[in-house]
């Protein structure tokens, strides 16, 4: 999937509309990305739709509008888990 494909499904996962947030967007899930990628997820599975929800979910960890929270969820770091080990099998 594309940057502009990912954004797309993110927003829509957020239920976000019109193009005011996508920069904010595009910076988390570049965030998050990065995450997966250092834990072992390969660049192909981050870039496949079996990552989509997994960047969805790991976004709305994050989109809090400045509340400082900032963790991630159990269910997002499973998820990246299994990814990554999905990786080894390929």
């Amino acid at each position: 999937m594309t940057d502009a494909e990912i954004l797309a499904k993110v927003k829509s996962g957020l239920g976000v509309t019109g193009e005011y947030q996508d920069d904010t967007l595009s910076v988390y899930i570049n965030d998050i990305k990065d995450f997966m990628a250092r834990a072992g997820v390969p660049t192909s599975v981050i870039n496949s739709s079996a990552s989509a929800g997994a960047i969805m979910r790991g976004v709305a960890d994050l989109w809090n509008y400045g509340s400082g929270a900032g963790k991630l969820s159990p269910y997002f770091t499973q998820r990246v888990t299994q990814l990554a080990r999905a990786g080894e099998e390929e």
